[in-house]
């Protein structure tokens, strides 16, 4: 089933910018972590601080789609970035980005779900979180929700982004979010198959962008187009 896209908003492009690169440092030591090779998300990250790429603005939407179409093997971007140490951690922590490998409870009754999730933490529970899962959305729509999430950025005293300071409320309460609703997604503890794979700031635009979903049981453009018909419907 294919996907039709329609005019899309376009907020995303000429924005103020609501980063803040994080350290040299911290991309030296995700470069030097033991490992036998970095991940693409790794090394793109470095290249685009290398290249001075102001984040969400026109000019890194190019630069990303340009590096991005040139990757091969994109399948295996998931297991390269799994492998990475440094991103490895038992929990979650709220307002934080995530990856890691899942199976959901009862998926013989589910139409379709992601194996990899990208997924926002908004709300801890005794046996697992809600969280906000990117890849159910198509790439531009993502964008532009990841630049409407940015305003709820929470800064250290250097100007690094931690953490969004975002609720199901917040989101909830209001159209301007409505991206927010085929994303929202209920993830089990006992289900996560690997370990928690943090994304660092620095990586948000570019995790989002890149198109490592693992869709069982549905093709992703028709998971996309279910998604769109969702947002556009509230």
């Amino acid at each position: 089933m294919g996907c039709r896209h329609r005019i899309l908003p376009r907020t995303w492009l000429g924005i103020p910018n609501y980063y803040r690169r994080s350290s040299r440092n911290q991309l030296n030591n995700q470069m030097t972590t033991k490992q036998t090779k970095p991940s693409k998300l790794t090394e793109l990250a470095a290249q685009k601080a290398a290249d001075n790429i102001p984040d969400m603005s026109r000019q890194s939407f190019k630069w990303l789609a340009d590096k991005i179409s040139k990757l091969k093997n994109m399948s295996a971007i998931p297991n390269a970035i799994s492998k990475e140490n440094f991103r490895r951690t038992n929990q979650f922590k709220l307002g934080r980005l995530y990856y890691f490998y899942y199976n959901p409870k009862g998926k013989d009754s589910l139409p379709y779900y992601d194996k990899f999730p990208l997924v926002l933490a908004l709300e801890k529970y005794p046996d697992g979180f809600l969280g906000l899962n990117l890849h159910y959305l198509p790439i531009k729509y993502r964008m532009v929700f990841l630049n409407k999430l940015m305003q709820f950025a929470v800064h250290n005293e250097a100007g690094e982004i931690q953490r969004m300071r975002v609720t199901y409320d917040i989101l909830s309460a209001t159209r301007r979010f409505r991206e927010f609703r085929p994303c929202l997604k209920r993830y089990l503890h006992g289900h996560i198959q690997s370990k928690i794979l943090a994304v660092q700031p620095n990586e948000w635009e570019i995790a989002t962008y890149l198109p490592i979903q693992k869709f069982k049981g549905a093709m992703v453009n028709e998971v996309w187009q279910d998604s769109i018909h969702e947002v556009k419907e509230n």
